[in-house]
């Protein structure tokens, strides 16, 4: 039945039979199979949380033994397991965003886990800023800078910054040795030691040279910096989103990183619940600092019949669930068929996973639709997202989670008027869209959207007033030119400097 399409029924029958084996490993065997079954077929497991577990369970068995290689083998199974992406990414809900600490339980319980977060720590501490010479800034990411590059440019310009950029994706010497988590983890937990020699020797230079360390995403570069010791150098850690939602920032050694930032405090609230780590001893300070983004560009006029168009800028994963905006439209078309959409940005792609292809075929259907009664233009990836939020008079954020939503602070600075969903994956939390912007900004469902729309739009002045209003904030709130001075005191000073 695993085999076969009903892996529904596979996954009770393995996981009622793995209840009443005593076999400890023939139970763990048959409760990660079940659960495979169903993450195959992009299906939440209803045996997850037993399965990752039990796979724990079995690491820390090995562990005990010291069979090093097994041990890590088995916590690497189980990571992956406990993070697959249709359970956190291709869908519209988490079990992780659910109940964080409760999720990541076992990962606090099993001592694997525990000796793969233990603070390997450093030499020496971080020296302070240098004072008769530029600071070097080594600025670190593996193959993603789309959220560096006004500050590429900043301290590329600055007086008192010597500035590199690490690429570990393209980087000759470094690509090859920043894959496998396997291995990583390994070496984590003391072994690989021939692994952790050709890692030390790649990096060495690097970390001799830079006095601060700016690893942009929580993710790959994070976690192979941190198999060696830093050394002097001051190491900061940006973390996004997504990576919350991986098994990343469970392999990271902390005790390395001597600052790690969030772009928002729900992100900020919900990691510190999630991951161990950053609840015990030797953990990083912790900043909130908005996103870089140079937001004069995008305040340009509107044309006309914009007040009637309604935009999102990037919908290509489910978690942007344009699907909500297409319930809006419909029900302001019910009103009011002048009413638009404009999708910007890559289309949304069946071929993720299970999960995604099933919300594609759904999502798909009422798109074309739409398309067809000339209710929806895909206008694609751009170039010119400026130029493009020029026909957008209202500015949307369906998603059911973002950690700060660029595109919905670029249309807002354009002067769209901006609808917010309270996103889901944080709406219970003390912090989420609702503490992030002003509150006439955030809705609940589809029909107080619906109704926004309709109050704002309701004339041209009251339209072009509320867009002036959001402009204004989103320029004061987040531009670079006051974003960059908590970068600078973040990056440059010794570290206390937060946004928040």
């Amino acid at each position: 039945m695993s085999r076969s399409e009903r892996a529904l029924v596979a996954e009770r029958t393995l996981g009622y039979a793995a209840q009443n084996i005593q076999d400890p490993r023939l139970r763990t065997e048959l409760l990660v199979e079940a659960a495979e079954a169903r993450l195959a077929k992009g299906h939440v497991p209803r045996h997850l949380f037993k399965a990752y577990a039990a796979q724990l369970e079995l690491a820390d068995e090995e562990h005990e033994a010291g069979r090093w290689a097994t041990a890590s083998s088995a916590a690497a199974k189980a990571l992956l397991l406990a993070f697959h992406r249709a359970l956190h990414v291709d869908g519209l809900s988490s079990p992780l965003a659910d109940n964080p600490a409760r999720y990541t339980a076992p990962l606090r319980e099993s001592r694997t886990a525990i000796a793969l977060r233990s603070p390997r720590g450093r030499k020496r501490a971080a020296a302070a800023p240098p004072g008769d010479r530029p600071l070097r800034l080594l600025v670190a990411h593996h193959g993603n800078d789309n959220f560096l590059r006004p500050v590429l440019a900043h301290y590329a310009e600055h007086a008192d910054v010597e500035l590199k950029v690490l690429d570990t994706a393209a980087d000759p010497t470094l690509a090859p040795l920043a894959k496998g988590v396997g291995r990583m983890i390994q070496r984590a937990l003391g072994s690989q030691a021939a692994y952790g020699r050709r890692i030390e020797e790649a990096l060495r230079p690097h970390l001799d040279w830079a006095d601060v360390v700016f690893i942009d995403w929580c993710a790959v570069a994070a976690a192979f910096f941190t198999l060696v010791d830093p050394g002097p150098a001051r190491i900061v850690v940006r973390l996004h989103s997504y990576e919350a939602f991986s098994h990343w920032p469970h392999i990271i050694d902390f005790s390395r990183v001597d600052d790690l930032v969030f772009v928002s405090e729900h992100l900020r609230d919900f990691c510190v619940s999630a991951i161990p780590r950053l609840k015990e001893r030797k953990a990083p300070r912790l900043h909130v600092i908005d996103n870089a983004v140079q937001l004069e560009r995008f305040v340009l006029p509107k044309r006309p019949g914009a007040r009637f168009t309604l935009g999102m800028v990037g919908v290509s994963q489910v978690a942007k669930d344009p699907g909500w905006a297409l319930e809006v439209l419909n029900m302001l078309r019910e009103k009011d068929e002048r009413y638009t959409l404009h999708l910007i940005g890559s289309p949304l792609r069946p071929d993720a996973g299970p999960a995604a292809a099933r919300y594609y075929r759904t999502y798909q259907r009422e798109l074309l639709r739409l398309e067809a009664a000339g209710a929806v233009r895909q206008v694609g990836q751009t170039d010119d997202v400026p130029g493009a939020l020029t026909e957008v008079g209202v500015i949307l954020s369906s998603s059911v989670r973002e950690s700060w939503h660029l595109g919905l602070v670029e249309g807002a600075a354009s002067g769209a008027v901006p609808v917010v969903r309270d996103w889901p994956f944080f709406a219970k939390r003390p912090h989420g869209a609702r503490a992030l912007f002003p509150a006439p900004w955030v809705v609940d469902d589809p029909a107080e959207a619906a109704e926004r729309v309709l109050r704002v739009t309701a004339t041209e002045e009251g339209w072009e007033k509320y867009g002036h209003e959001a402009s204004e904030h989103a320029m004061l709130a987040w531009d670079w030119a006051h974003v960059k001075g908590h970068f600078d005191r973040l990056l440059l000073g010794s570290g206390p400097g937060s946004g928040r």
